[in-house]
């Protein structure tokens, strides 16, 4: 297991179904660019399996390997929809907005590593005028695709912290397995599409339903109040 230096100085967020419920806007971007290339509708829960996957892995677990040569259509298409509706369909987990702004209270400095772009992120945040509590934003194109660790330790150097003191709190393994090779501690919450089960692999610190469990961990909690009754 990581090694976390206490207290937790930064704490990084994975943002679809880890923060927000973005599964409508990209339900309707994947099918808009599928209709659009004449291929068969998918299945709402079909897409919702591929949320968090970079587009051309969504292309071919929807569509299989035999429509990679058309990833660069598919990708244009689901951003033309996705730049109508992505922002206006997205919802927040009931608490985050609450969550955020107790962690930062705490002292916390807060990032975000995303396959989802910058362009979509900033926006969504901004609807619950969450933007300024996250110092930092790493999303799709800003690095190599997860599990490359590359996006979250950008995130860790941007923050000025290190990986000894972060947490990254994700809600699959696509996540766990990034925070195991940045060697980050992690925290799984089960408010997206992968069940419990499917993290018995990997050393986890905790594994919550959602991000305001986090507001109940001891150790998160009162490691921040000492450090703050020392200064």
């Amino acid at each position: 297991m990581s090694q976390l230096k206490l207290p937790v100085r930064t704490i990084i967020f994975d943002f679809d179904y880890t923060l927000v419920d973005s599964a409508r806007g990209t339900i309707d971007g994947v099918n808009f660019a599928f209709e659009k290339m004449g291929l068969p509708i998918a299945s709402d829960d079909a897409v919702r399996r591929t949320i968090g996957l970079s587009l051309p892995d969504i292309l071919t677990a929807l569509a299989g390997d035999a429509y990679t040569k058309h990833v660069d259509e598919f990708t244009r298409l689901f951003l033309q929809r996705a730049d109508e509706t992505m922002v206006a369909l997205a919802e927040f987990y009931a608490g985050v907005p609450q969550t955020v702004k107790a962690l930062r209270g705490l002292g916390i400095q807060l990032a975000i590593v995303s396959q989802k772009t910058r362009r979509y992120i900033q926006p969504i945040l901004e609807k619950e005028n969450l933007l300024e509590p996250f110092e930092v934003i790493v999303g799709g194109g800003d690095a190599t695709y997860k599990p490359d660790p590359e996006g979250l330790l950008l995130a860790v150097a941007q923050t000025g912290s290190v990986p000894a003191n972060c947490l990254y709190v994700g809600d699959s393994v696509t996540d766990a397995e990034t925070a195991r090779r940045a060697d980050i501690a992690f925290i799984a919450v089960l408010s997206g599409v992968t069940p419990r089960s499917a993290f018995e692999d990997y050393d986890i610190y905790e594994i919550l339903e959602d991000v305001s469990g986090l507001l109940d961990l001891e150790f998160l909690i009162n490691s921040q109040t000492r450090s703050s009754n020392a200064k």
